[in-house]
C-alpha cells in the first residue's frame, strides 16, 4: 500500500486503515482496476437510490427545475456524459466539488452497504496491484473500502476529483484519465484487468487493450425482470461473472475463472 498520503483525505471521525509496509510487485504482475460501486458492493440496493434522490434535489435547487426535469437530466447527462457531474459542470457551470459533497451518503453509509460473504478473502488472494477507479467522490469512496473492511488492500483510490486535468473534468468512461493513470502506474494495458459492472465502459477501455471484466453479480434486473446472467458475453468482455469469487489471474495476467 502507498503511504497514506496517496489516498484521498478522510473525513474526520472515519477510521484510518492500518499502515503496512509498501509492496513489491514483480513487474509482470497484473494490476486490478476495480471499479467501486455495483462491483465491489451492491450499490443498487441502498446507496445509488440515495444518491440519485439526492442528485434529484440538488438539480431541482440549483436549476430551478421541477423534479420530472431534474430526473431526466440527471439521467441524461449520464448517458452522454458519463457521469452526471460532467453534464451540469460543462452545461450548467455548477460546482463539481459542491455538487459530489451534497449528493454522495456520509453518516449513516455502513447502514446502506451490503456485500457477497468473503469479499475480503476473494480479493486478497488475486496477485499484484489493486486499484479503485471510481466516477465517485474520493471520500465516498474512502468511507466504503473502509466500511467494507478492505481498504487496506488498495494500492491508491483513483476518484472522479482525480481523473481532472486543470479545470477540467473527467470521468469514465473518457480514455484521457485512463491513458494518464497507465502512464503513472507504468502498467502495460495487457497486463491491466478493468473489472466493472458498466459493460459501456469495458467497451470503451478494450479499444485501448485493457483486459475487461464484467461483474453483473450486484446488477439490478433488465427491463422485464431478466437478470444480466441470462444476456450473453459481449465480444469486448473476456470474462463474465456473477461474483467476485470467480475471479483469478491466469497466465500472461489474462483474468480467468476461479
Amino acid at each position: 500500500m502507498l503511504p497514506t498520503g496517496a489516498l484521498p483525505p478522510r473525513a474526520r471521525g472515519t477510521r484510518r486503515p492500518a499502515r503496512r509496509r509498501p509492496r513489491r510487485h514483480a513487474a509482470d504482475a497484473p494490476v486490478w482496476l476495480f471499479d467501486l460501486d455495483n462491483t465491489l458492493h451492491h450499490a443498487s440496493h441502498a446507496i445509488f437510490p440515495f444518491i440519485n434522490r439526492a442528485m434529484t434535489a440538488y438539480i431541482c435547487e440549483r436549476l430551478d427545475v421541477a423534479r420530472p426535469i431534474a430526473d431526466r437530466l440527471r439521467v441524461e447527462y449520464t448517458r452522454r456524459y458519463g457521469a452526471t457531474l460532467l453534464g451540469l459542470v460543462r452545461r450548467h457551470a455548477i460546482d463539481g466539488h459542491d455538487f459530489l459533497h451534497a449528493v454522495h451518503p456520509n453518516e449513516g453509509l455502513a447502514a446502506l452497504l451490503r456485500s457477497e460473504y468473503g469479499l475480503r478473502r476473494a480479493l486478497a488472494r488475486l496477485p499484484g496491484r489493486r486499484i479503485i477507479l471510481t466516477n465517485g467522490a474520493a471520500q465516498y469512496a474512502r468511507d466504503v473500502l473502509i466500511g467494507l473492511g478492505i481498504a487496506d488492500l488498495f494500492e491508491d483510490i483513483v476518484a472522479v476529483e482525480q481523473m481532472r486535468r486543470g479545470a477540467r473534468w473527467f470521468a469514465k468512461p473518457d480514455a484521457l484519465p485512463m491513458r494518464a493513470l497507465l502512464r503513472r502506474l507504468g502498467a502495460s494495458p495487457a497486463r491491466t484487468v478493468l473489472v466493472e459492472d458498466t459493460h459501456t465502459h469495458l467497451k470503451r477501455y478494450r479499444r485501448l487493450h485493457l483486459r475487461t471484466v464484467w461483474m453483473t453479480g450486484h446488477l439490478p434486473p433488465r427491463t422485464g425482470g431478466a437478470p444480466h446472467r441470462t444476456q450473453g458475453r459481449p465480444h469486448y468482455v473476456d470474462l463474465r461473472i456473477a461474483s467476485l469469487h470467480q475471479l483469478r489471474a491466469g497466465r500472461g495476467g489474462r483474468p480467468e475463472r476461479a
